[in-house]
C-alpha cells in the first residue's frame, strides 16, 4: 500500500533563538509534525532538549509533536513526554531490556508508539515488536549528531523491513532519520519509508524554514519519479 509523505520537522536542527518564528512558518508550510531528537549523553554522545522545552514548543504550535528517545532506560521518562505533549514517543530497541512493556507503557499513557533502530543493529531484533508498533524508526547515520552522511546500507534496510511489514499485513509506518537529501528521501520513499526527519539536509539549510519545506516537499515528489 502506497502512503502519503510526512514530513516531520526536526526541531534541534531549528534556529533556537528564533525557534517561534520557525514555528509559525512551518505550521503555515503544511508541515506534518515536529521530531524532537532527545539525548542523555549515555545512549549517544550528545545532550539535546527535554520536557520543559517541549512543553514550550506546545504553548506555539498546533502541530502534533513526536519524541524520538536516545536515552538509557526510557521506560522511566515515558509519562513525562506525553505530560509535555507528545503525541508520539519512540524508544530505541537497543535501550529498552523488555522493549514489548516499553511499547505498551507508551500507549498506556495515551501516545502512539514507536519504535527505533541504529544501523549496525538486525533488523530481525524488530520482529516480534512490530505489531506492537505504529511507527519504525531506521536511522539511516549512527544517531547523536546533526550533518553526517547517510549509510549505505540504509536503502536496502528499509526496502526488507517494508516487504516484511508488507507480508505481515501490518500497518506500521516507516521512519527515516539522517541525512535526508532530496536524492535520498526520494529514494527511501521508494524502499517504502513513509516519514521523512527533516533537518539540516532538508530545510534548516539557512533558508526560510517554510519556503525551504514547500520546495523541498515539491523537490521530492518530482525525483521519486526519477530515481
Amino acid at each position: 500500500m502506497k502512503r502519503d509523505l510526512l514530513y516531520s520537522a526536526s526541531v534541534m536542527c531549528a534556529r533556537l533563538l528564533r525557534l517561534e518564528d520557525d514555528l509559525v512558518a512551518l505550521e503555515a508550510a503544511g508541515c506534518d509534525e515536529l521530531h524532537f531528537d532527545v539525548m542523555d549523553g549515555q545512549f549517544v554522545p550528545n545532550i539535546t532538549l527535554g520536557f520543559d522545552f517541549i512543553r514550550a514548543v506546545r504553548s506555539s504550535t498546533g502541530l502534533p509533536c513526536s519524541a524520538h528517545l536516545m536515552i538509557e532506560r526510557p521506560e522511566r521518562y515515558v509519562e513525562r513526554f506525553v505530560d509535555a505533549g507528545c503525541h508520539s514517543v519512540t524508544v530505541h530497541v537497543e535501550a529498552c531490556t523488555h522493549a514489548h512493556r516499553v511499547l505498551n507503557q507508551i500507549r498506556a499513557a495515551g501516545a502512539s508508539p514507536g519504535i527505533a533502530i541504529n544501523p549496525a543493529t538486525a533488523l530481525t531484533k524488530l520482529d516480534y515488536l512490530l505489531d506492537s508498533a505504529d511507527r519504525v524508526l531506521v536511522m539511516t547515520v549512527d544517531p547523536g549528531f546533526a550533518g553526517q552522511t547517510i549509510l549505505k546500507g540504509a536503502f536496502e534496510r528499509v526496502r526488507i523491513l517494508s516487504e516484511n511489514l508488507r507480508y505481515r499485513k501490518l500497518n506500521a509506518r516507516i521512519e527515516v532519520d539522517g541525512n535526508i537529501t532530496v536524492r535520498n528521501a526520494a529514494l527511501l520513499a521508494n524502499a517504502g519509508a513513509s516519514i521523512l526527519d527533516c533537518g539540516t539536509s532538508s530545510i534548516f539549510d539557512g533558508r526560510h524554514p517554510g519556503e525551504a519545506l514547500v520546495d523541498f516537499r515539491e523537490k521530492v515528489a518530482l525525483e521519486r519519479k526519477l530515481v
